[in-house]
């Protein structure tokens, strides 16, 4: 938190994997959590584990008390965007992003990280109008969020469903899948001229592919277990008429293997996809190679690049294939 809420520190971090490797995008350096922290649950990390809440939200006073915060308590992630967005100067679009109204909701009431969601899926089961209560005000929270990083700078932005995979089929529809309809029916498309893509990712979420190819956005990120082949035909829409774009999916691990076996997976994951869509007067099925989940810290770096440069090579092949 240290980084995420100094500004200069926010910029650098952001900026430096941009020196190292040739990517196509920077995304804003901070922390998933920052909303339940701005409402008042004291996020706090301990060395070698994972965040941790002072307060948690499990009972009736506790969702009462819950409201949309002030967003002047997260101006440090706003200030930090307009600082990214001046830095980069031009040279590659900035992305921001928040944590979607459900994996919000089961860090606020689980007071930590879960192995089993035990705490939280037995509110939703038992109380499910605390549960949507929780939710409501996170979507509303989360679409103010990233409206205030699109005012400051942000060219598109991310909602990340990182544990909507964790729920049954039909809780997933309810309780993670229509807030995020909410979020993103509150969220500007367009900024100083320019459109703001949207972007969804559900970890774990391929079982709901069909329904998410409904939701009011530009691009689905996808994690490892879908493949993207299936996912274009179901959602990715033909050449000049609606679908979404595909983010993913590579598994993070592939990256402490050796470079000729992510050169492997990677041109795997591109074949899998097919030929893209190149064609700037028309829409048509497109791909942004990612990977499908975060990166694990102790990749050793050398790797990236083995990855990345893999990625130009062979997507550079397959664009110029007849």
């Amino acid at each position: 938190m240290g980084l995420a809420t100094n500004t200069d520190f926010a910029t650098e971090v952001t900026l430096q994997p941009l020196d190292r490797y040739p990517l196509d995008a920077a995304i804003l350096f901070s922390d998933i959590l920052t909303v339940p922290d701005a409402m008042g649950l004291g996020l706090s990390f301990a060395l070698g584990e994972g965040p941790k809440f002072e307060k948690v939200v499990r009972d009736e006073a506790a969702v009462a008390a819950l409201q949309v915060p002030d967003m002047n308590k997260l101006r440090y992630v706003f200030d930090a965007v307009t600082s990214i967005r001046k830095a980069l100067n031009g040279r590659v679009p900035l992305i921001g992003f928040s944590g979607s109204p459900w994996t919000l909701a089961c860090y606020m009431v689980e007071g930590a990280g879960s192995d089993d969601y035990r705490l939280v899926k037995s509110l939703m089961y038992s109380r499910p109008d605390l549960m949507h209560r929780i939710l409501e005000v996170n979507a509303l929270s989360v679409a103010e969020y990233l409206n205030a990083q699109i005012d400051a700078g942000a060219q598109a932005v991310m909602i990340f469903d990182s544990w909507g995979g964790v729920m049954a089929d039909g809780a997933f529809q309810q309780f993670s899948l229509k807030y995020t309809e909410l979020v993103l029916s509150k969220l500007k498309t367009h900024h100083e001229g320019q459109q703001i893509p949207r972007i969804v990712f559900t970890k774990g979420g391929g079982l709901w592919l069909d329904e998410m190819g409904q939701l009011d956005c530009e691009v689905l990120g996808l994690d490892w277990t879908m493949n993207l082949g299936k996912a274009r035909a179901m959602v990715g829409g033909q050449v000049g008429g609606p679908g979404k774009a595909l983010q993913g999916n590579i598994d993070p691990n592939v990256l402490f293997a050796p470079p000729d076996c992510i050169e492997k997976e990677v041109v795997r994951v591109l074949d899998s996809f097919g030929k893209p869509h190149t064609d700037p007067t028309q829409t048509g099925p497109t791909h942004i190679f990612n990977l499908g989940h975060g990166i694990n810290q102790h990749t050793p770096p050398e790797h990236v690049t083995a990855l990345v440069e893999s990625i130009h090579r062979h997507s550079k092949k397959l664009r110029s294939s007849p």
